[in-house]
């Protein structure tokens, strides 16, 4: 590289925990991290006992599970998810998600048209 070009921009995250404040009882939160047209990025806080019930996303869809558990609903699949777990849903799937305790999960959705 050249003198005078500059590096890409980037962002890093070192810990996506701070990126969301404390997680109300009884509540969802989310934070937008990235989104550019194509891609989204997510992050969501669930309190434990919170839950999004079943729906569907036009989008295919990355689902990791950053810290707490959960029971993730995919089709007809009921799975218990914990920390590290990863979901990768395409568009018309029905999902749905409950906290189990309180839970910070990342969520990216990708256009693919």
């Amino acid at each position: 590289m050249s003198s005078d070009q500059s590096p890409a921009a980037y962002r890093y995250l070192a810990d996506l925990h701070v990126e969301l404040p404390d997680i109300p009882p009884d509540s969802i939160i989310s934070r937008t991290l990235f989104s550019d047209g194509r891609v989204n990025a997510t992050l969501f806080g669930f309190a434990a006992g919170q839950e999004l019930t079943e729906h569907t996303s036009t989008k295919r869809a990355l689902l990791h599970v950053v810290s707490g558990e959960a029971q993730l609903t995919l089709g007809a699949d009921k799975l218990e998810a914990s920390a590290g777990a990863f979901a990768d849903m395409p568009a018309n799937l029905p999902h749905s998600i409950s906290a189990k305790t309180n839970m910070v999960m990342l969520l990216l959705l990708i256009d693919e048209t």
